[in-house]
């Protein structure tokens, strides 16, 4: 940012600001803090690397074409990134309602030094399995799902980012793992 002595006496505010004023360098500063959780958030919902690519670069590019509109609300610019994400998420699936193809690069593991090829592909199973029950779930359940265990916040940042309340998250985590439990336990018995 033009005119600051240091990066580490400006506070996230500070770049928010700068940002929402036409400062480049301050949006910079912001998306590359923010763009690798949004990246995440997002393959975790649609499952490929390259539609997970494409979402994001649509995510700042428009909260870059926005940011003027922006207003601080006391909630982390972070969750009004992900707000966008679910909404560009929401319409990719819309758009893309024919079945999704699971790139074997994206989901598969090598077997490392020394592991027999059987645990890898047991792994990558489980990991295959798990991912298509986190798909089976409602759109909401899913980004419960990540936001918690891929992105690993807490209730409070988590009901800041779904705009509702804790208690609210936390009634809805725990009916979707139990969803989960059964639908994994009706699968098994198949």
């Amino acid at each position: 940012m033009a005119g600051q002595n240091s990066s580490s006496e400006l506070g996230d505010e500070d770049y928010i600001q700068a940002a929402i004023q036409g400062d480049k360098d301050a949006f910079s500063y912001l998306y590359e803090k923010n763009v690798t959780r949004i990246y995440n958030y997002i393959f975790y919902r649609t499952g490929n690397s390259n539609d997970a690519e494409d979402l994001t670069a649509r995510v700042f590019y428009r909260a870059m074409g926005s940011i003027q509109r922006y207003q601080q609300k006391g909630v982390p610019f972070s969750a009004w990134l992900y707000r966008i994400a679910h909404n560009m998420v929401a319409n990719w699936h819309r758009d893309n309602s024919r079945r999704k193809e699971i790139s074997l690069e994206d989901q598969l593991d090598l077997p490392s030094k020394g592991e027999q090829p059987e645990t890898t592909l047991l792994r990558n199973q489980e990991s295959q399995y798990l991912i298509l029950m986190i798909h089976g779930l409602p759109a909401e359940r899913q980004q419960l799902v990540i936001l918690k265990f891929v992105e690993g916040l807490s209730n409070a940042e988590i009901a800041l980012i779904m705009n509702r309340s804790e208690g609210a998250v936390k009634s809805l985590y725990h009916r979707t793992l139990e969803n989960l439990r059964i639908r994994m336990d009706e699968s098994e018995g198949l």
